[in-house]
């Protein structure tokens, strides 16, 4: 199973806000930590607010902060939100779809159980699993944010 870009950028904007709870940050920050477009992150970060993960606010000293303890974000959830309900394969949808062996064929039953499974052990993790290490992720995230003791500044 593979992810889409948007649950992809969903994670790493709920990630980033957790390792520094109760601070705000701006597209422009998080799209600056992972090397991605801004252009991408404002309709990830829309979606997370209407969901309930995210507190957004606008205007001066604004940005985003997380709506919920990391701990009560459920990692499954936010994938089965941010996928959507798109069948996995064409036999999952109505009919099965063109196939021509589908009234027959077993593998739809296979994939929901692996769909299942998938997400069975998703359910499992919360945000604050993911950023159990948060001290290592802040030096990764946070890096230009601090003074580089051996960078010479330009004069």
């Amino acid at each position: 199973m593979k992810l889409t870009t948007f649950t992809d950028y969903s994670l790493r904007v709920l990630i980033y806000l957790a390792v520094q709870p109760g601070q705000r940050a701006t597209i422009g920050q998080i799209a600056a930590a992972f090397d991605v477009s801004d252009n991408h992150l404002v309709k990830v970060v829309h979606f997370l607010g209407r969901h309930g993960w995210l507190h957004n606010v606008r205007g001066k000293g604004g940005g985003m902060e997380l709506a919920r303890a990391p701990r009560d974000i459920k990692v499954g959830q936010v994938v089965r939100e941010t996928e959507g309900k798109g069948p996995l394969a064409e036999c999952f949808t109505e009919h099965g779809g063109d196939c021509a062996i589908a009234p027959q064929c077993r593998l739809r039953d296979v994939l929901e159980e692996a769909a299942a499974a998938f997400y069975r052990v998703l359910d499992g993790y919360s945000l604050a699993d993911l950023v159990a290490n948060r001290s290592q992720l802040a030096r990764i995230l946070f890096h230009d944010l601090r003074p580089h003791p051996h960078k010479e500044e330009a004069t």
